[in-house]
């Protein structure tokens, strides 16, 4: 159900977003919760519009060294199988009678050519054979020079090891109401200058038309000096706010998402990590504030951070701050 009130005409819009301003063509949330754009792309081939660099860089650790493994057992599936189909016959040194063992003969042949390991009790005789082990030891030398890159890469990248709180919250803040998330590192990375940013995304009508607003959304600090223990990222609602006068029905029932984005200095790395992710208008939690997810330790001579409270809040009465914007607004 999309909003049909008057967003606060204060309110600072945006018109650089990056995302389109047609409601009617736009499907779902702008930013998933893992910070990547909820978009697929069509119109050209699926191997065209796939880095595949980009893509083993940032799988899963899981995913990546499963699809190493795979690649490693086809690859020398299909050249056991041309050995196979040339005659194991051109195979000397072979101990075994029956077909399947020849063929596994063959397979195990492969692999120590393809990782150039060539134990010597099997070795290929005739030209067709010596010549498809030679290509099967340079396709192993490339092949491992690729996924040497790959680990690499993956291994010294920069990233923003960064959580963010699964919900959003509306809390009290002085004397009315604010917006918060909170996000903290969950790595031994030391990150300084970090910086973030607030943008909400609306779905509003407009000449009878539902269009996509963005608006700019102000936060109490916008940059920390150093991100070691959780920030909380406040913003105000106040008459500048486009939250301003939303109730926790317009919330339940409203289009709309928050849009975050934190960049951060990495200075082992010299270099500056971002980290994105987004709250839909179902996923902020209204008249809840968050618990402190960090204490000194029982020898009081260090801080605790307990990153599994980092969703965690108790409901609070908001009645006088409700009262209070609505006595302002009424003034």
């Amino acid at each position: 159900m999309a909003i049909l009130r008057k967003i606060n005409s204060k309110a600072k819009t945006e018109s650089n977003s990056g995302f389109g301003v047609n409601a009617a063509d736009y499907g779902g949330r702008f930013i998933n919760k893992n910070g990547q754009p909820n978009l697929e792309k069509q119109g050209i081939g699926y191997f065209e519009r796939i880095s595949w660099f980009h893509t083993m860089l940032s799988m899963p650790r899981w995913k990546f060294f499963s699809l190493i493994f795979l690649f490693f057992v086809l690859i020398n599936l299909l050249f056991a199988i041309a050995y196979f189909a040339i005659g194991v016959e051109h195979l000397s040194g072979m101990v075994t009678h029956s077909a399947w063992e020849q063929f596994g003969e063959a397979y195990f042949f492969s692999a120590q050519t393809f990782t150039t390991v060539g134990y010597g009790r099997v070795n290929p005789t005739g030209f067709i054979t010596s010549a498809l082990s030679s290509f099967e030891a340079l396709i192993g030398l490339l092949s491992f020079a690729v996924v040497t890159g790959l680990l690499y890469g993956r291994f010294s990248r920069p990233k923003a090891y960064l959580k963010f709180s699964k919900n959003a919250i509306i809390a009290p803040f002085k004397n009315g109401l604010a917006l918060m998330m909170r996000v903290a590192p969950y790595k031994n990375t030391s990150l300084t200058d970090a910086e973030a940013k607030l943008t909400a995304g609306m779905m509003l009508e407009e000449n009878g038309q539902r269009t996509n607003k963005f608006f700019s959304m102000e936060l109490e600090f916008e940059k920390v000096n150093a991100l070691t223990l959780s920030w909380t990222i406040v913003h105000p609602i106040t008459e500048n706010s486009p939250l301003y006068k939303f109730t926790k029905d317009d919330f339940s029932n409203g289009t709309g998402e928050i849009l975050v984005y934190v960049k951060a200095f990495d200075d082992m790395f010299s270099n500056t990590v971002v980290a994105r992710t987004s709250y839909t208008f179902q996923e902020i939690v209204f008249g809840v504030k968050f618990i402190p997810m960090y204490h000194k330790s029982k020898q009081e001579n260090s801080t605790i951070l307990d990153l599994d409270k980092l969703n965690s809040f108790v409901e609070v009465d908001i009645t006088s701050q409700l009262s209070t914007i609505s006595n302002a607004a009424n003034a």
